[in-house]
């Protein structure tokens, strides 16, 4: 299945029906009066964050959708039906924006989220809801009210627990289908990953949601190479393993061309808690590693997050996906920073005590 990230659509929810301007006739009843039922209201355009999706192609070809119209009332004082609703099902982190694709409407972030985007018009009152006692044969109803029409820009962001960034062939993909299930294109070429992936990791007995996006190069932010659109997929995960490949030419220019664009996208996305490991370190010769090693130091230390007072800095991990080197630390360094700041939400989401 393709995936897709972003896409524009045209939404109306149902017009209202409207009333109706009816008199009851019948045989030896005199005075009927007024029977002339109320329209129906049209249907809503929904949208609902469910589970199992994680892409949002069924929005690529079918781009409008309409809501029914309320049934218009009748005689004998019937009602009619209201207008069915229009569901959109959309993954879990999915975001609604307007047309101008900046003001959002809503922030699905969990399954089971629901949110009306267009109201469907009231239906119209029949002439026997205009009934008085110096009105007794009104000849009037409402017509229905109209529906909502917007168009909106539905933007996904994966929700994962760690994300993995780094330069092209870095070792991403690699480490993502080593310690999980997904199966993302590895090749020896640069942009092998068009599209971020996700895979779910199993580690001494926990579990936790891995994203890989395409790797980025000097410049994303202004639209070099892939850009730097999919950093969205990470800005909801809580850790982030930034890799960086022993084989380059000079390790901490790699790491601080991925903090400067770290930087440049914002949304704290620098300020996260950040792994840094030494890829592909079986490749390479002892020599060239201890060397990458310590211009990897050089560079977090003046590139590398801000630290709280006492916090020191950690040393980067030797990894090498290939050959299994470091992925056990690497695995358990991203599952108790996760725990941590799982805990740190906790908190803030718990309601303050009051006497």
């Amino acid at each position: 299945m393709k995936f897709l990230d972003e896409t524009k659509i045209y939404v109306r929810s149902g017009d209202g029906g409207a009333g109706c301007v009816s008199f009851r006739r019948e045989k030896f009843i005199e005075f009927g009066g007024p029977d002339g039922g109320d329209g129906g209201r049209g249907g809503d355009v929904v949208a609902v964050c469910v589970d199992g999706l994680n892409t949002l192609i069924d929005y690529r070809y079918r781009q409008h959708m309409k809501a029914p119209v309320g049934v218009h009332g009748m005689g004998k004082n019937r009602a009619g039906a209201n207008g069915e609703d229009v569901v959109l099902k959309l993954p879990v982190g999915t975001q609604i924006f307007e047309e101008d694709n900046e003001t959002m409407i809503a922030d699905l972030t969990e399954a089971g989220q629901k949110v009306v985007i267009a109201r469907g018009g009231n239906g119209g009152f029949g002439n026997a809801h205009f009934t008085t006692s110096t009105n007794q044969a009104p000849r009037r109803a409402n017509p229905g009210q109209e529906g909502v029409e917007r168009t909106l820009w539905l933007r996904l962001k994966l929700i994962a627990d760690a994300g993995l960034v780094g330069l092209p062939n870095a070792g991403k993909s690699t480490f993502l289908a080593t310690v999980t299930a997904a199966k993302p294109k590895i090749a020896d070429y640069p942009f092998t990953t068009l599209y971020p992936n996700l895979g779910v990791v199993r580690s001494d007995e926990r579990e936790f949601v891995l994203a890989d996006i395409p790797g980025l190069i000097e410049g994303a932010h202004e639209g070099h190479g892939l850009g730097d659109r999919f950093l969205g997929h990470v800005e909801r995960t809580r850790v982030l393993l930034h890799l960086v490949e022993a084989t380059n030419e000079h390790a901490g220019t790699a790491y601080r061309i991925i903090r400067g664009e770290l930087e440049a996208y914002g949304h704290e996305l620098a300020d996260k808690t950040e792994i840094v490991a030494l890829s592909k370190v079986d490749i390479v010769d002892e020599a060239t590693v201890k060397k990458q090693t310590e211009r990897l130091k050089r560079a977090m230390r003046a590139y590398g997050p801000a630290l709280a007072e006492g916090e020191r800095r950690k040393p980067p991990l030797m990894l090498s996906a290939a050959t299994r080197v470091g992925v056990t630390e690497a695995l358990r360094a991203l599952a108790a920073n996760i725990d941590v700041a799982r805990k740190v939400d906790e908190k803030q989401k718990a309601p303050a005590w009051a006497p």
